[in-house]
């Protein structure tokens, strides 16, 4: 549940009792890393956090126009696999309701309007594109997963879910999936998301083992949350639209969210771009 907002734990997290586990799972794996001398890393950096780690990791873009965060990066013998999250209460995966994997349209790039029989609407707010690139983690992050699938979901600039928040019900943008290509990559072009009250500004993400399985909507392999820099979401927050966000986000830090608070390093995505021209958010995924 929510350490600081307990009034938000139904809107938008499973609970406690869900987190615990995975939470546990990793707290597990850095002890062991520590108990052999060994550092478990990703393709990025160690999942454990520190104040020099948080500052160097959200360099502020040169006049909020633009300019670059990173979560950093750097190759390693060793490669964590993405730290397990939950999905959330609105998943959109029939785990918790509404299925919109096996719906024609769902395997799409742009995922800014509705498709199908939902009501057509288009999520308004600053473009984002997401460029997620799958690799296995067994190789040491060396060879990308061709040929997998990833459902990628997150809320519309007013923090809402579609499918399941009031006044999108009968929507169901930002969300789609897409299957990896010879590089491991998939790319989706939306919008920034906003900041909810309670949660860190983040994207939610399934990854499967094929495009059959993803729209079967069976055998998740994988699924975690990317999480955005702060420099730059100060800046989207600044423009119209994002009002309730500059609160939301100045009550949140990465080290006091839910999820992120026992490390992020591997979940903190690359963002380059502007408000302007529009930003493109990057992620090496290990599984």
């Amino acid at each position: 549940m929510h350490r600081h907002h307990d009034d938000e734990v139904h809107e938008h997290d499973r609970g406690l009792s869900y987190d615990l586990p995975v939470l546990a799972r990793r707290r597990m794996i850095r002890l062991l890393a520590g108990a052999s001398l060994v550092p478990l890393v990703g393709c990025s950096a160690d999942e454990d956090t520190s104040a020099s780690a948080t500052s160097s990791s959200s360099a502020t873009s040169s006049g909020g126009s633009s300019g670059s965060s990173s979560g950093g990066s750097s190759s390693s013998a060793e490669c964590a696999t993405i730290p397990d999250e939950t999905a959330g209460p609105y998943p959109g995966d029939g785990s918790n309701g509404v299925n919109v994997l096996k719906e024609s349209g769902v395997v799409r790039s742009d995922i800014t309007k509705s498709f199908g029989d939902s009501a057509g609407g288009t999520a308004e707010g600053v473009p984002l594109t997401v460029t997620l690139t799958v690799v296995d983690a067994a190789s040491g992050c060396g060879t990308p997963k061709a040929g997998a699938a990833v459902y990628l979901w997150h809320c519309d600039r007013e923090g809402r879910y579609s499918l399941y928040s009031e006044g999108v019900t009968e929507e169901n943008y930002l969300r789609g999936v897409q299957e990896t290509d010879d590089k491991g990559q998939v790319t989706f072009t939306g919008i920034f998301p906003g900041c909810y009250q309670g949660r860190w500004p983040h994207i939610h993400f399934e990854v499967y083992g094929s495009l059959a399985d993803a729209t079967a909507a069976t055998s998740i392999t994988n699924t975690s949350q990317l999480a955005l820099p702060k420099d730059v979401c100060d800046t989207v927050y600044a423009t119209d639209g994002y009002d309730q966000s500059v609160q939301n986000l100045g009550q949140l830090s990465l080290e006091t969210d839910n999820i992120f608070s026992d490390g992020y390093d591997q979940q903190l995505a690359t963002v380059t771009g502007s408000v302007e021209q529009g930003y493109t958010a990057t992620l090496t995924v290990p599984v």
